[in-house]
C-alpha cells in the first residue's frame, strides 16, 4: 500500500493532481485545502490513502497528517467513503469538523456535502469517542492528539501503527487501555483492537 509520496507536481486539477515520483506519474485526489497549498512544477509531500476495489487502485492523497487522519475517521463511520470524506473535508476545516462533532451540531453538519441528517447523527454517534482523543489550540487552529501528552501512549500508538492498525483504530483503543507503561499499554490495546 502506498502511504507517502514525494515528486514534482505536473497537473493540478479542482479535484486531483498528477504526481511525477521519480518517473512515475501517480494521479492522487485531494481535499480543496490541499489542492491550494500545491504549486504546479514544484515539488510536494502528501500522506496517501489507497483504496483498493474490485475495479480500481484510487489514492487519496492530504498536504497535513490531520487531514489524514481525520480522513480515516470519516472513512470508518458506515455509509461514508473515500469520495464522501473527502468532500467534507473540501468544506470545512479538521477543527471545525470535529468541533461540530463533539458539541452534536447537527445543524453544521447538515451543510457539508452528501451528509443529511441521519448521517450526521451516525457520525457523531460513531465519532464522539474518537474525536475526543483530539483536541484544538485556545486558537483553535492546530490539532493534536491528546496521547501525544503521554510518553507511554505516544510510544504505544507508535509501536500500534508498526503493526499495520490504523490511526482511527488506535485512537479509542488507546484511551480505554490502562497500562502505566508502554507495554502494559500496547497489551491492553491489543485485547482492546482484537476485541473489535
Amino acid at each position: 500500500m502506498i502511504g507517502y509520496l514525494r515528486g514534482k507536481i505536473i497537473i493540478k486539477t479542482a479535484d486531483f493532481a498528477i504526481l511525477d515520483a521519480n518517473g512515475v506519474g501517480y494521479r492522487v485526489f485531494l481535499p480543496t485545502s490541499t489542492i491550494n497549498k500545491l504549486v504546479l512544477n514544484e515539488e510536494a509531500a502528501l500522506y496517501i490513502h489507497t483504496s483498493v476495489r474490485e475495479d480500481a487502485i484510487i489514492l487519496y492523497g492530504f498536504y497535513s497528517e490531520e487531514e489524514y487522519d481525520a480522513f480515516l475517521i470519516l472513512i470508518s463511520v458506515s455509509g461514508i467513503g473515500p469520495k464522501g470524506a473527502l468532500g467534507v473535508l473540501s468544506s470545512i476545516t479538521v477543527q471545525g469538523l470535529f468541533k461540530a462533532i463533539r458539541e452534536k451540531q447537527i445543524n453544521v453538519l447538515t451543510k457539508l456535502p452528501g451528509i443529511g441528517k441521519k448521517s450526521a447523527e451516525r457520525m457523531i454517534l460513531e465519532l464522539k469517542d474518537k474525536v475526543a482523543f483530539y483536541d484544538t489550540d485556545e486558537e483553535g487552529e492546530d490539532i493534536s492528539a491528546v496521547v501525544a501528552e503521554n510518553d507511554a501512549a505516544d510510544e504505544a500508538k507508535a509501536a500500534l501503527l508498526a503493526l499495520g492498525y490504523g490511526a482511527s483504530e488506535i485512537a479509542p483503543a488507546l484511551k480505554k487501555a490502562k497500562g502505566k507503561t508502554v507495554e502494559e499499554t500496547i497489551k491492553e490495546a491489543l485485547k482492546i483492537l482484537n476485541r473489535l
